[in-house]
């Protein structure tokens, strides 16, 4: 069977503690992949056993309370899973580790409203695969945990399972905020199908026109043939920022249940000018200030002065939905401006209020479409059901330009950004739908 030719032979190319594959996070993901397999039926020979056990030891002694966060989570997890699958007083010992730190992260990482809170929807999706392998880990051996932490499990799953049906777009898939992209997490219908085996319980779709997930940050508005997901959130946890964008007041937009208006995505964890660019402000839909990011990203996973949300509000209104937050991360600039921002949605249309307050030389704000959105005018582009969208700008200067998409990792594809140079201290911009 070409899984336990391929468990063999990285036992045979990876001796103990020699390699990247030693690092923890990758130990914790193949740790529970090896068990699930043999859960599976699949018998696990006795020299992959045998290394397992010594990947857990080394995993035991090398946890990652350096990072937190989701590798400490995934340690933990593998460790708590790991004390199940084996007996004895050792496993015992990694069963009480892992569960150890489990029962103080759960409650750290998930916040009141469902959200984890690092806000990237991709890591969402797998701390919450993660909790779900625990529940199933508990119903394949029961009893080595209490029923009072696996029901905080399982109404933990409930709520990340509704935040998560908020932070997709139609198509079923992640929205691109902080380090998200497509392929690395499941989807929300395979997690679905998952908790639904668990029998865990959880609502529909979200229900209503307006749904403003607080705690983490992030709204999702619906009108008409409409979904609008916006970026009212702080950029991370402060102490652990590793995987945020600097994509304050950003957002999203699918039409016709097509994906529309889009962040650049991610690409690679590479530290170097593509991974700058792709957390960069100028690679989402928001505004950039004197050619500077709202929030200082700068290496792989850092992140200096960051901007914070000093003031939001959600309402609906008859038929119009309206989501207003300002941010003070261009403070440290001379003119310490700041950027207020006001979304106002109907059936056919959005309008997108950008005011800077203070002083500054150039403000940009930029609107990247979906690759399958064709320019068709200076100011009109075809989305793929054939509807017509329209660019109406009052304050400010617009061009459409070329430029590119990254929706996986090492994928990149052309797309258009529809760029708008305030000229003025206000600028709407309103997108008309047919």
């Amino acid at each position: 069977m070409l899984q336990e030719r391929l468990i063999l032979r990285w036992v045979e190319e990876n001796p103990p503690a020699i390699g990247n594959g030693w690092e923890p996070y990758p130990t914790s993901l193949r740790i529970v992949n090896w068990i699930k397999w043999a859960q599976a039926g699949n018998l696990l020979p006795e020299i992959a056993r045998q290394s397992l056990a010594v990947q857990v030891r080394w995993l035991s002694k090398r946890v990652e309370h350096h990072l937190l966060a989701n590798h400490l989570f995934v340690n933990a997890k593998a460790l708590a899973i790991a004390g199940m699958f084996f007996d004895g007083p050792e496993a015992d010992r990694w069963l009480d580790q892992g569960l150890r730190i489990l029962s103080r992260e759960i409650p750290e990482q998930i916040l009141a409203d469902g959200g984890n809170f690092e806000r990237s929807p991709m890591y969402h999706a797998i701390i919450l695969e993660d909790i779900l392998d625990l529940i199933n880990a508990n119903d394949a051996w029961p009893g080595r945990i209490t029923s009072a932490m696996v029901q905080q499990w399982r109404t933990t799953a409930s709520g990340m399972l509704e935040w998560l049906a908020g932070l997709v777009h139609p198509d079923g898939d992640v929205s691109f905020f902080n380090d998200s992209a497509f392929a690395i997490a499941p989807t929300l219908s395979e997690i679905r199908a998952y908790a639904n085996r668990l029998q865990i319980e959880f609502g529909a779709e979200v229900d209503g026109k307006l749904r403003w997930f607080q705690e983490s940050g992030y709204v999702r508005a619906e009108c008409g043939p409409a979904v609008l997901i916006a970026d009212i959130a702080p950029v991370g946890p402060d102490y652990q920022p590793g995987h945020a964008h600097a994509d304050t007041l950003s957002f999203e937009l699918s039409l016709h249940g097509q994906r529309t208006i889009v962040n650049s995505g991610t690409s690679t964890y590479l530290a170097g000018p593509q991974r700058t660019r792709e957390r960069s402000t100028a690679a989402h839909n928001t505004v950039e200030i004197d050619g500077c990011d709202s929030s200082e990203v700068w290496g792989g996973f850092r992140v200096a002065r960051r901007a914070r949300i000093i003031e939001s509000a959600c309402e609906m209104s008859g038929g119009s939905i309206t989501i207003t937050a300002a941010h003070d991360g261009y403070r440290r600039l001379s003119g310490q401006p700041i950027h207020h921002r006001q979304w106002q949605l109907t059936s056919d249309r959005l309008v997108i209020t950008d005011t800077i307050r203070g002083e500054f030389r150039t403000a940009i704000a930029r609107i990247y479409l979906h690759p399958m959105v064709k320019k068709i005018s200076p100011d009109v582009v075809r989305l793929p059901s054939g509807a017509q969208l329209s660019f109406v700008v009052l304050g400010g200067r617009l061009q459409i330009n070329s430029s590119y998409w990254y929706p996986e990792f090492g994928v990149k594809q052309e797309n258009l950004c529809v760029e708008l140079t305030m000229t003025d201290l206000k600028m709407t911009l309103e997108l008309l739908w047919t």
